[in-house]
């Protein structure tokens, strides 16, 4: 009995949760005709008789386990203060997405587009590239590169528009920015790629001061290049493609990298929109949306306009 008493110390001591589930599972599948066969080994050989008091005896302390240990576990303040914080921990609100943005940043401008068209709140905390905040100790453990847009969603932590934009995909369902056909789905990753790795990259802020700076080079002209090379390749693109929206009737990824791309190639470099009828069209859709607006540089809280 020294052994069963071990096991019962064992169990209530809470030192095997996995046991305890074992041990319930095991006595509740005692049943009547198993107990009167192992009492029915006790009138046979003495050796076997043996044998079936143990198992009686051994099969009864469990039996006794499986009744009474959901009561002592009830009794039990540690199995209360587990239960107790699970309960509290399922009842938290989930963590509220972060949004670190410039608002003249084209790139946070998709990030922020996408967030209101898909209904998602967040918080917006303002990072000042003219002063240099994006070369901070605290910003930099977020974005080595020191490049906005930054989102943090609890532990998560992304630092690229386009890898933030198929995350928010990915995690929130509602409104998707992907349609389900393969090929408009790829058409819209398509554009995105070209304006986010042919296009904004080589006409960033560093980027142009560089150009001015080690090549002598006219910023304005150099970006003009740079973005009617791009809109042209996008127009022939989109020219069989677009409806209401650039790839057909339903707002998607791809409008979420034009809309700012062609807003910021109009505002700050003066691009001759004519030149591209269909984007030209869609800019003009896209002005009439209320999340277009929403996101839009000059209603950010960290606008000087």
């Amino acid at each position: 009995m020294a052994f069963y008493k071990a096991i019962s110390r064992r169990v209530v001591g809470r030192t095997s949760v996995v046991g305890i589930r074992c041990i319930s599972w095991w006595g509740q599948c005692i049943d009547a005709p198993r107990k009167e066969q192992l009492a029915g080994m006790a009138d046979q050989s003495p050796y076997k008789a043996n044998i079936g008091v143990k198992h009686l005896r051994f099969h009864s302390v469990l039996h006794n386990l499986a009744h009474t240990l959901p009561t002592i576990l009830t009794m039990d303040p540690f199995v209360q203060q587990k239960s107790s914080g699970a309960s509290n921990s399922s009842s938290l609100p989930p963590s509220k997405l972060v949004l670190y943005s410039y608002w003249q940043s084209s790139c946070s401008w998709r990030v922020r587009f996408a967030l209101c068209l898909k209904g998602i709140s967040y918080e917006y905390k303002a990072v000042d590239l003219l002063r240099g905040e994006q070369f901070s100790p605290e910003f930099e453990k977020l974005n080595p590169l020191h490049y906005v847009p930054v989102l943090v969603d609890g532990s998560v932590v992304i630092s690229d528009s386009y890898a933030i934009c198929l995350y928010l995909e990915e995690k929130y369902a509602q409104k998707p920015l992907l349609p389900v056909d393969p090929q408009l789905r790829a058409l819209n990753l398509q554009v995105g790629s070209i304006i986010n790795s042919s296009i904004q990259p080589l006409h960033m802020m560093g980027v142009l001061k560089n150009m001015e700076k080690m090549f002598g080079a006219e910023p304005q002209v150099w970006a003009q290049v740079i973005i009617e090379k791009g809109f042209l390749a996008l127009e022939r693109l989109l020219q069989d493609n677009a409806g209401t929206y650039a790839t057909g009737e339903e707002i998607y990824m791809a409008d979420v990298f034009l809309a700012p791309q062609i807003d910021i190639a109009i505002q700050k470099f003066n691009i001759d929109m004519r030149k591209f009828p269909v984007l030209s069209r869609l800019y003009e859709t896209y002005k009439a949306l209320p999340e277009f607006q929403a996101s839009s540089p000059e209603r950010q809280a960290d606008a000087c306009i």
